[in-house]
C-alpha cells in the first residue's frame, strides 16, 4: 500500500478519535458556563463552538469561519421570522386583540369547560408569542377566571400554561420549532400539520386532565394581583373576535396551503406556484404583520404613530433570543464541519436505535442541564443534523417534533419559566415542582409517544 495513503489513513483515524471528546467537552463548556458561571447563552455557545473546533483539531481560523457561517445563515433564516413574529405578537397584545380572544372564549364557557377553554386560550396566544410574553399576558386573565369561578389557580392556570408550552415546543411558526426546522431543513408546512396533530392530544392530557389531579395536591387560591384588568370591562375599542382569530390563523393557513399544494397540485400549476410563494414562512409572516397593522392596529383605533411605536417596541426584548438562536446555528455548523455530526450519524445508523428516541433524549439532557428549551433545541438540532440525509420529509418533520418535545422536559430551578410560574401563582418550590414541572414533563413524554405513534404511518 502507498505509504502516503497509510499516513493519511492514520491521521484520519487519530482525528476521528478526538471527535467524540470534542463534542462532549464543547457541550460541557456550554452547560457549565450557563449554569455555574451564569454566562449568557450567546457567549456560552460561542465559546463552546471554539472549544469543539480546538479539541477536534480544526484550525482556529476554520473554526471561526464555521461558526460565523452558521451564525449568519441562521440569523438570516430564522432571525427574520422571529422578528416578524415578535411584531405580530406585540400588535396582538397592544390592540387588545389578545384580550378579545380570551374574553370571548372564556365568556362562553361553563365552570366544567373552563379548564378546556383556558387550554385553547393558551394555545391561541402561544402560537405567535414567546412563552414569557404569553405568560405575562395571560396571568391577569387566569387570576380573574379563578376568582370568578371559585376554582383553584392550578385548575385554571395549568391548562393555559400547557397550551402555551406545547406551542413553544411543537408548533411552527413559534421560534423554537422554527429553529429546528431551519437546522434540519424540514418541510415547514408538513411539520406544522404534524405538530398540530401531536399538540392537540398532548395539551388535552397535560392541561385540563392533569390539572384535575394537580389541583388536589396543590390547592391554592388566586393571589391578590391584577384585581382589575382589561378583561373586566375596559371600554377601549378592540378588534372583533372574528377578525382577531382570522388574523392570528392567517400565517398558519398560508403555510398549510403551501404544504397541501406541494402534495396535491402538479409542479408548475399556477395555484401551486402562488401558494408556494405565499406559504413561504418569511412571506406568510410578513403578510400577517402587514394585515395585522390594519385589522388589529387600526381595528383598535390605533393611529399610524401608535402602530409604528408598537412595532418598534417589539424588537428590543428579543435581541437576546436572536443572538442565542444564531449562536446555536454557529455551534451546529462547527459540529458539522469538524465531522462530529457525521460520526454520530454513522453510529446511530449502525446501532439500530430509534432516531426519534435519540433526538428526544439528547434534547432532554441539554434541557435538564441548561434549563433553556431554546438552547436544548438548537444544540440537539446541530448534533442530529447529519442524520436527515437518510430520512424522508415526514421523518425529518417528526425529528423536529421529537427534539421540541425533549426540550420541554422537567423545567426546574435553572429555568426562568419555573420562577415566573412560581412567583405569579404564589407557590412554594415544592408546589411548583408538583404542578408546573410535572406538567412540562407530561407534555414532553406525551409529545414523544404521539411522535412515535405517527412514525408508524409517516
Amino acid at each position: 500500500m502507498n505509504p502516503t495513503l497509510i499516513a493519511l489513513a492514520g491521521s484520519s483515524h487519530a482525528s476521528s478519535g478526538r471527535l467524540v471528546p470534542a463534542a462532549l467537552v464543547g457541550i460541557a463548556v456550554i452547560v457549565v458556563l450557563i449554569t455555574q458561571f451564569k454566562l449568557h447563552p450567546f457567549l456560552g455557545l460561542t465559546l463552546g463552538s471554539l472549544a469543539v473546533g480546538a479539541i477536534a483539531g480544526l484550525p482556529m481560523a476554520d473554526t471561526v469561519k464555521s461558526f460565523t457561517d452558521g451564525f449568519g445563515s441562521t440569523a438570516a433564516g430564522v432571525g427574520t421570522l422571529i422578528a416578524l413574529g415578535a411584531m405580530f405578537g406585540k400588535l396582538l397584545a397592544d390592540s387588545g386583540g389578545a384580550d378579545e380572544l380570551v374574553d370571548t372564549i372564556v365568556g362562553r364557557s361553563s365552570t366544567r369547560t373552563l379548564p378546556w377553554a383556558m387550554a385553547l386560550v393558551g394555545a391561541l396566544i402561544g402560537l405567535p408569542m414567546f412563552f414569557e410574553i404569553g405568560l405575562v399576558l395571560l396571568m391577569p386573565v387566569v387570576f380573574l377566571v379563578a376568582r370568578r369561578s371559585g376554582l383553584s389557580i392550578v385548575r385554571v392556570g395549568v391548562p393555559a400554561l400547557a397550551g402555551l408550552s406545547a406551542m413553544h415546543g411543537l408548533v411552527p411558526p413559534h421560534p423554537g420549532p422554527l429553529v429546528a426546522v431551519d437546522a434540519l431543513k424540514a418541510d415547514l408546512g408538513l411539520t406544522l400539520g404534524l405538530g398540530v396533530l401531536v399538540a392537540v392530544p398532548t395539551v388535552a392530557i397535560a392541561g385540563p386532565l392533569f390539572a384535575r389531579y394537580a389541583s388536589r395536591w396543590v390547592d391554592v387560591p388566586a393571589p391578590e394581583l391584577f384585581n382589575t384588568s382589561r378583561a373586566e370591562g375596559d371600554d377601549a375599542r378592540r378588534p372583533t373576535f372574528g377578525v382577531t382569530l382570522a388574523t392570528v390563523l392567517l400565517p398558519v393557513v398560508l403555510m398549510m396551503g403551501k404544504a397541501l399544494a406541494d402534495i396535491f397540485a402538479a409542479e408548475g400549476n399556477a395555484v401551486r406556484t402562488v401558494l408556494d410563494l405565499l406559504g413561504t414562512p418569511l412571506v406568510a409572516l410578513l403578510i400577517a404583520v402587514l394585515i395585522a397593522m390594519f385589522t388589529l392596529g387600526r381595528g383598535a383605533g390605533m393611529d399610524r404613530h401608535a402602530v409604528a411605536k408598537s412595532l418598534e417596541q417589539s424588537l428590543p426584548p428579543i435581541a437576546g433570543i436572536l443572538l442565542i438562536v444564531a449562536a446555536g446555528g454557529g455551534f451546529k455548523q462547527t459540529l458539522i464541519d469538524t465531522g462530529i455530526g457525521k460520526l454520530v450519524a454513522d453510529w446511530v445508523q449502525s446501532s439500530g436505535l430509534s432516531v426519534l428516541l435519540l433526538a428526544w433524549l439528547v434534547a432532554v439532557l441539554i434541557r435538564l442541564a441548561t434549563g433553556s428549551a431554546t438552547v436544548a433545541t438548537v444544540t440537539a438540532s446541530g448534533i442530529l443534523a447529519p442524520l436527515v440525509v437518510h430520512l424522508s420529509a415526514g421523518e425529518t418533520s417528526l425529528l423536529v417534533l421529537a427534539i421540541g418535545a425533549g426540550s420541554l422536559f422537567f423545567s426546574h430551578v435553572n429555568d426562568a419559566g419555573f420562577w415566573l410560574v412560581k412567583e405569579y401563582f404564589g407557590l412554594s418550590v415544592g408546589q411548583t415542582l408538583k404542578s408546573w414541572s410535572l406538567m412540562e414533563t407530561l407534555i414532553s413524554v406525551c409529545g414523544l409517544v404521539f411522535v412515535l405513534a405517527l412514525s408508524v404511518f409517516v
